[in-house]
């Protein structure tokens, strides 16, 4: 019988090109492509049979979970060659002629056969989009996984989102204590400010907001266990006077009787919304505020033209329903909805970096999150940073603060252009 990689090799150079950008070794132990590259591992044939069943992203991300496929080295040199050879050459689907010689090496390569069922971590939502009932079982697949996971990946802050890196020496704790400080300042916060937190996480900003600024906080979630979380976060530093944490959706929210609130934050909250739904999000924003309130929206963007969702992998895994579109268009959405925006700050090489600190967490205490999630989830995770990383780094996906204003009667000068920042 022929080896492995030979009945692959005429497939794989079609789909990739040639030279191979990676070394391709099979489960026969046998191997093509160049020595020095990045090499995956087909340990069992059952990942080509994922592929035949489902082409592309998400038949790579099933292999790659199962631990049917892997990479042996650095994972993001290995997704980065791989993505830059499909950049170059478009794949082609087989003419009609071709399919008979195709599945007869799929057959020699034991690639036949039942569909494989898929690893356990997909989604399981149904329902139209974005009812409360699916958008609440959305958030529950992805944030109440365990709390102790979280907190072992994000650090003590518990800050699921981007940091605000200042310097090199500093670590992800003070990067995202920076980001916290960065929001209140720009959010022109001080002693009885009543602040809207709206999607709180597990309630870090919300506790800086009253520990450092004296805020008055209402901070929002729709995740169980980050509303637990929080909850007893408020009453273990000392503020839960001045901290109500809600487990709520946003169209339930309603302003108090004297206009609403002094300033909203909005940290990576709108990408749950939905792209139909967001002109009356961005509506109910402008209706929170009182006149001469501020909002800070921190939101994940993409290039016209690419998934709004971030591609199949993302969608499946980490956030159905997730949509994400350029910078200018969210701005013209606040501007519709009656909002000023006055400053909007880039952050794309912070995620990238941010994110980078949370895979080396992972990397290192692998052990451990196994233990906590087991060992399918953590491969999950393991290729869902490094996706994400690259993403920034190469500038496919974008974060940024947009700074708006309710215009309307100013209340202590707190509306001043050059309070902005």
């Amino acid at each position: 019988m022929s080896a492995a990689a030979e009945l692959l090799r005429a497939p794989l150079t079609g789909l990739l090109g040639s030279p191979l950008p990676v070394r391709v070794r099979c489960w026969d132990g046998s191997a093509l492509g160049p020595e020095d590259a990045p090499t995956v591992v087909l340990r069992h044939r059952r990942a080509l049979r994922r592929l035949l069943w489902q082409p592309g992203e998400l038949g790579l991300a099933d292999a790659y979970i199962t631990g049917e496929l892997d990479v042996e080295g650095e994972l993001r040199s290995g997704l980065r060659a791989v993505r830059r050879a499909l950049e170059q050459r478009a794949p082609q689907r087989p003419a009609p002629r071709d399919w008979p010689r195709l599945l007869a090496r799929a057959a020699r390569l034991g690639a036949l056969g039942p569909r494989p069922a898929p690893p356990a971590g997909r989604a399981a939502v149904h329902g139209a989009p974005h009812t409360r009932a699916r958008d609440r079982a959305v958030i529950s697949h992805h944030y109440d996984l365990s709390n102790e996971f979280y907190a072992l990946l994000l650090g003590p802050e518990m800050a699921y989102s981007c940091g605000y890196w200042t310097g090199e020496g500093e670590d992800l704790a003070e990067a995202q204590r920076a980001k916290a400080d960065l929001v209140c300042r720009k959010l022109g916060l001080r002693p009885g400010t009543r602040l809207l937190d709206l999607g709180c996480g597990w309630g870090g900003l919300a506790r800086h907001a009253a520990l450092r600024y004296g805020a008055r906080v209402t901070a929002v979630t729709l995740s169980e266990r980050q509303h637990a979380y929080a909850t007893r976060l408020m009453a273990d530093a000392g503020v839960a006077d001045r901290v109500e944490v809600l487990r709520r959706d946003y169209r339930e929210l309603h302003g108090g009787a004297d206009g609403g609130y002094d300033a909203i934050s909005c940290i990576e909250m709108g990408e749950h919304v939905g792209a139909e739904q967001y002109p009356a999000f961005a509506t109910r924003l402008f209706e929170l505020l009182r006149p001469g309130g501020r909002l800070l929206v921190q939101q994940m963007s993409r290039a016209a033209g690419t998934r709004p969702g971030g591609g199949a992998f993302i969608e499946t895994y980490i956030a159905p329903d997730m949509h994400m579109r350029p910078v200018g268009e969210t701005v013209a959405l606040l501007e519709r909805a009656g909002l000023e925006v006055r400053a909007v700050e880039a952050m794309r090489e912070h995620y990238a970096r941010t994110i980078d600190a949370w895979h080396a967490t992972l990397e290192s205490r692998r052990t451990e999150f196994e233990v906590l999630v087991g060992a399918a989830t953590v491969r999950l995770w393991r290729l869902y940073t490094v996706g994400s990383s690259l993403a920034f780094a190469e500038g496919r996906m974008g974060v940024d603060q947009i700074l708006a204003v309710r215009n309307g009667t100013v209340r202590n000068g707190t509306d001043r252009e050059g309070d902005a920042r």
